[in-house]
C-alpha cells in the first residue's frame, strides 16, 4: 500500500510517494482500494500552503474505489460496494485508505468507477453553484470563467440542460471550440478583448444576474462591470491568485451587488444533501445530459508531473491518478 505524503508546503519537490500500513477500520469507517484518484486545482493550493494544512499530510479529496472491509457497525455500506466521494479529510492519494462512511456514496452501476473519480468535485460544485448558491433559471443568460476548464465542462453542459444560455471565458484560441463542445453559447478569448465589454454587447447592455468564478485574481474587477444590479458574484476558487481585498463601498455598493464565497461543505454537510446532489449528478451522467471526456490518466508514481501540468495550464479537462 502507498500514499503521497508532504512535509511541508512548496513546489513539486514536496510530494513524496512512501510505503503505508493501515490500521483496522472503526465504528462509522471502511477500507477502500481506490480504482481512480481525481486530480483537481484545489490540491496545488493545499501542497503550496496556500489553504494551510496540519504536517505532515496526505493530499487529494476525490477517490472512487471498492470497499474492502467495513467497521463495527456500518450498515449501509458493504464489502464489495462501489463508492467514491469528494471531501476532507485529505488523503485520497493512496491505493488505500481507511475512510468514514458519512462523505461516502454509493456509485450506480451504470457509472465507470474511473469516471465517478473525475467528476465527483467538479460536478458536486456544479450542483451547488447552479442549484443552491444561485439557482439559474431557464432562460436566464449566465456567464462562467474558464469555461473549457474541468468544472466549465461539466457546468456549461448543466445549465445549458436547464435552459440557460451560456456566456464563456477561455484563455487560447484553441480552447473557444472546446467550451462550445460543452454547451457554451457564446466564448469570449479574456486575453485578446475585454470580457466585460463583450458580455455588454451580448446582452444588449443589461449585464449578466450572476457571474460564476474560479479564475479569481485577475477576472474579480472586469466580472462586477458584467452583473446587473443586483447581481451576485460567485468566487469559488484561485486559478489566477488569491483576491485582493475587497473595497464594499466602490465595488458592491453602486450597484447592490451580492459577493458569495462558497465551498462545497457548505451545502452538502448532511447524507440528505450529498445524497441528493450525488443522485442528480450521476443521473445528468446516465442520461447522457452531461458527457465528458477523462483528459489524461496519470499513475500515482507520476504526482509530481500531474501536479506540474495542473499548474502549467496543460490539463484541459477532467484527469486522474490510477494507482
Amino acid at each position: 500500500m502507498k500514499a503521497v505524503k508532504i512535509k511541508k508546503n512548496g513546489g513539486i519537490e514536496v510530494l513524496n510517494l512512501e510505503e503505508i500500513s493501515l490500521r483496522k477500520p472503526i465504528k462509522g469507517e471502511v477500507l477502500i482500494e481506490h480504482t481512480a484518484i481525481g486530480l483537481n486545482y484545489i490540491d496545488t493550493y493545499h501542497r503550496s500552503g496556500l489553504y494551510p494544512l496540519m504536517m505532515p499530510s496526505g493530499l487529494g479529496m476525490e477517490a472512487s474505489g471498492i470497499i474492502k472491509e467495513v467497521g463495527p457497525e456500518v450498515t449501509n455500506f458493504s464489502v464489495g460496494d462501489k463508492i467514491a466521494y469528494a471531501a476532507v479529510p485529505l488523503g485520497a492519494y493512496s491505493t488505500h485508505r481507511i475512510y468514514r462512511t458519512k462523505n461516502l456514496v454509493k456509485v450506480p452501476d451504470e457509472i465507470d468507477l474511473t469516471m465517478a473519480a473525475a467528476i465527483m468535485t467538479k460536478g458536486l460544485t456544479t450542483y451547488y453553484l447552479l442549484h443552491k448558491t444561485y439557482p439559474a433559471s431557464a432562460g436566464e443568460t449566465i456567464l462562467f470563467h474558464a469555461a473549457a476548464g474541468g468544472v466549465g465542462q461539466i457546468f456549461c453542459q448543466w445549465a445549458k440542460s436547464l435552459g440557460c444560455k451560456v456566456i464563456g471565458t477561455v484563455g487560447s484560441e484553441e480552447k473557444i471550440n472546446l467550451a462550445k463542445k460543452y454547451g457554451c453559447d457564446e466564448v469570449i478569448n479574456y486575453k485578446e478583448e475585454d470580457f466585460s465589454k463583450k458580455v455588454m454587447e451580448i446582452t444588449d447592455g443589461k449585464g449578466v444576474p450572476v457571474v460564476y468564478d474560479g479564475v479569481g485574481k485577475s477576472t474579480l474587477e472586469k466580472s462586477l462591470k458584467c452583473l446587473k444590479t443586483r447581481g451576485m458574484m460567485i468566487s469559488f476558487g484561485n486559478a489566477s491568485g488569491a483576491l485582493d481585498p475587497i473595497n464594499v463601498p466602490k465595488m458592491l455598493q453602486p450597484k447592490g451587488l451580492y459577493f458569495v464565497r462558497p465551498s462545497m461543505g457548505q451545502y452538502l454537510d448532511t447524507r440528505e444533501e450529498l445524497n441528493e446532489a450525488a443522485n442528480t449528478l450521476f443521473e445528468k451522467i446516465s442520461s447522457k445530459k452531461i458527457n465528458i471526456e477523462i483528459f489524461k490518466k496519470y499513475k500515482l508514481e507520476d504526482i509530481k508531473a500531474a501536479h506540474s501540468d495542473l499548474e502549467n495550464r496543460k490539463i484541459i479537462g477532467p484527469a486522474v491518478i490510477v494507482p
